[in-house]
């Protein structure tokens, strides 16, 4: 399975746009950019997510699935689980909306 956000992220490391992607793994533009505004695991046709991850791994990227390990060892980025409460916006879980760190 793979989250819209690691479709994100492997776009940004491999430097590329949704464009590009759609090229690479033979799927149109608007089906890329459906993918990605999917909340969570993406879900759709099997056929164009195996385009899309043998795309994403024919250009270098890994994608690892929550509690696994990198086989490959190169570098990589990865959300730790339940590292920020959950939260993936990157906000601190326990501070006051609207102030700002030290108020």
């Amino acid at each position: 399975m793979i989250t819209a956000a690691q479709i994100r992220a492997a776009r940004a490391l491999l430097g590329i746009d949704q464009r590009r992607l759609a090229e690479l793994s033979g799927l149109s533009v608007p089906t890329i950019q459906r993918m990605e505004a999917s909340g969570g695991v993406v879900r759709g046709n099997v056929d164009s997510l195996m385009k899309l991850i043998e795309a994403l791994d024919g250009a270098g990227v890994e994608l690892v699935a929550e509690g696994a390990i990198s086989q490959a060892g190169g570098r990589g980025v990865r959300l730790k689980a339940s590292a920020n409460g959950g939260r993936t916006d990157g906000a601190d879980p326990g501070a006051t909306p609207g102030m700002r760190d030290g108020e």
